[in-house]
């Protein structure tokens, strides 16, 4: 178990779940350093977090910034594949974390994974995942790994750009029949979670997941009613459904999802049977949000592009 005041390094501090891990480490009366590619984001929490480039072209650098760090929590990936980045450059920097990490004495590592992860997906964010848990399961530190499925939080994409889409067309349309299901996280649930398991000693796997289950076409109803937007929601087949995220995503100049995402939707890979790991109902955050969920749509390739703005800041 970390000692009093112990130094953890979490990866983007300054984004979404690493804000609130290290907001709830800063409470506990940790020490917390971050690895970030945007070590020149607004930083909220001021001189109490130093950022540090992640060096994952330069392994000597990265592990020098590790030592002394009893606990690593990690939630560094990217959602799909761009010109930006990639999945496969995703594991590589990953697998390259874990090696300074343990090369810098880092006793302990939580990484942020997905449900359902398998080595032979045909779906790489799935693949890739699997991919790392092997990787981090024979290194020989004890770890942790989370399996979340779909976050939800003030920052959120997913869940604010459907209210988003509800509040602005007439209709909805879901992929297939909608039938698939999808087991929301909040996010400062798995904020705690992440932080239990740092101050572990045991090795574990843990589906991360919320207490509410929803089909994919019950979730839209859901959040339409909530927000005060119900609309039809149409089965369209999968391909047309891709086609027209693309024009939208267009119009607003990012990736509403892709085809893999769609693929992972409906394979039912967002579901476990499982008991919940978080205790924040969805519908409960939402009915409490519903003035300000989805008036503005939240771009994950304008996260991206600005590397200095506070993290969801419209």
């Amino acid at each position: 178990m970390p000692g009093e005041s112990a130094l953890y390094a979490v990866t983007g501090a300054f984004g979404y779940s690493g804000k609130y891990i290290t907001t709830r480490l800063l409470a506990a009366g940790n020490s917390v350093i971050t690895l970030t590619n945007s070590p020149q984001r607004e930083n909220p929490f001021g001189d109490a977090v130093k950022a540090f480039p992640f060096h994952f072209n330069d392994p000597e650098a990265l592990t020098t910034n590790l030592r002394g760090v009893e606990v690593l929590v990690n939630t560094y990936w990217v959602r799909f594949n761009h010109r930006m980045f990639t999945h496969a450059n995703a594991v590589e920097n990953t697998l390259t974390l874990f090696r300074c990490a343990k090369e810098a004495g880092v006793r302990r590592v939580v990484h942020v994974s997905i449900t359902n992860p398998t080595e032979d997906s045909p779906l790489e964010y799935f693949s890739g995942k699997a991919k790392l848990e092997r990787a981090l399961r024979e290194s020989g530190m004890r770890h942790a790994i989370l399996r979340p499925t779909v976050l939800f939080g003030k920052e959120d994409i997913l869940i604010n750009n459907i209210a988003w889409m509800l509040r602005r067309f007439p209709v909805f349309g879901v992929f297939g029949d909608g039938q698939y299901r999808i087991q929301p996280v909040y996010v400062d649930d798995l904020a705690a979670l992440a932080v239990e398991q740092a101050a572990s000693e045991e090795n574990a796997i843990i589906d991360a997941i919320g207490p509410e289950t929803f089909t994919y076409k019950e979730l839209v109803r859901v959040i339409g009613g909530i927000i005060g937007h119900p609309r039809p929601v149409l089965s369209i087949p999968p391909r047309l459904g891709g086609v027209v995220a693309a024009v939208v995503g267009r119009l607003v100049n990012d990736v509403i999802i892709t085809p893999e995402e769609i693929a992972g939707l409906m394979a039912d890979l967002l579901h476990v049977d499982s008991p919940p790991a978080g205790h924040t109902r969805l519908t409960d955050w939402a009915t409490e949000h519903a003035q300000e969920l989805g008036h503005r749509y939240a771009s994950e390739l304008a996260r991206r592009r600005d590397r200095q703005s506070a993290y969801g800041k419209a």
